[in-house]
């Protein structure tokens, strides 16, 4: 039991009994806002820490009611890699030190003795700078922003944003996994600044060949209805890229997309050519993602929504200068 500001609270795994307690906190600071339907459904909760596709890390009270919530969910092609996401404390437990205790439980103890999480990614909002602190402080690295990815809506509740709220892209590394991985001219300063950072190794060469004619494009798409964002995982580019982008952009625009991410693998030498495609359609720089495909990915983004630049609240001085980076890259499709 850990006591803080005369508050008292335990930080535990999950239990089955916690699911009803974590609808009822999802519920109370969000209303029925958020996003990510499966945190009001208990049932789905339960089922999700037991297949382990969400593993949810809990803040109780002494008498046992759920007044914190973190998770590490599945979101990667790859399942080595763990969002840390969800996490939200009651607003009468903010300022007893309950979430960084949680954070501190997840990086330092519950993630190190489950060797099948080989990397750690969060994306704190950026419509305040407590969760990007709280994360940094943990040797988390950015690497990326992702702009206008929630909706406002998932803050009607507390009123803490009047447009879409971008997130910063975070990543820890617990298994390294040295790789080669090939960076599109485009892009090749800011990766490197990127790369410089990052505490794992990796070989790097400049993309400069051409997309395989012979080589199918495969792909995975995501599309959340509620949040109006299309999230395209494109594990391998081949020739006929362009078309198969046509096809998954019209898929996402006729369920009301307005926010389109797309993920390229930088394990392929051709990878340039696919982000020359996406620069031609009016996508512009999103950020590296260590190990999302087991090698590195990268995220370039579509917006056709406003970008609301002017309200992203940015904490480090390293993320400053990314956002100043994708502005100026989202000003160049204008």
């Amino acid at each position: 039991m850990v006591s803080s500001s005369q508050k008292s609270f335990l930080v535990d795994e999950f239990r089955p009994e916690d699911a009803e307690g974590i609808v009822s906190l999802f519920r109370a600071v969000y209303g029925e806002g958020y996003p990510i339907r499966l945190f009001y459904d208990p049932e789905a909760i339960i089922a999700a820490n037991r297949d382990g596709s969400y593993l949810s890390i809990v803040v109780r009270s002494p008498s046992g009611k759920v007044v914190g919530v973190n998770h590490l969910v599945r979101t990667a092609p790859f399942e080595g890699v763990y969002e840390h996401a969800a996490g939200l404390v009651m607003k009468e437990y903010r300022g007893t030190g309950a979430m960084k205790e949680t954070q501190a439980y997840l990086y330092n103890e519950f993630t190190p003795r489950n060797p099948h999480i080989e990397e750690l990614f969060g994306e704190p909002v950026c419509n305040h700078t407590i969760l990007q602190k709280g994360v940094l402080r943990f040797g988390f690295i950015e690497t990326g922003i992702e702009i206008a990815l929630m909706p406002a809506e998932a803050y009607t509740t507390e009123k803490s944003a009047t447009g879409r709220v971008a997130t910063l892209d975070v990543f820890r590394c617990y298994v390294p996994m040295p790789h080669r991985i090939f960076l599109p001219q485009t892009y090749e300063t800011i990766l490197r600044q990127i790369y410089a950072r990052l505490g794992d190794v990796r070989y790097i060469s400049v993309s400069n060949e051409n997309l395989p004619e012979n080589v199918p494009t495969q792909t995975k798409i995501s599309i959340f209805d509620y949040a109006r964002v299309a999230r395209i995982a494109v594990a391998q580019a081949g020739g006929n890229f362009s078309d198969i982008l046509s096809r998954l952009e019209n898929e996402a625009r006729a369920k009301n997309a307005v926010v389109f991410q797309v993920w390229l693998n930088l394990t392929e030498p051709w990878v340039g050519k696919a982000v020359e495609i996406l620069r031609q359609r009016g996508y512009f720089f999103g950020g590296a993602f260590p190990r999302w495909f087991d090698g590195d990915g990268l995220l370039l983004q579509k917006l056709e929504c406003p970008p609301d630049f002017e309200n992203i609240v940015i904490y480090s001085e390293e993320a400053k200068q990314l956002l100043n980076i994708i502005q100026k890259d989202w000003e160049k499709t204008i």
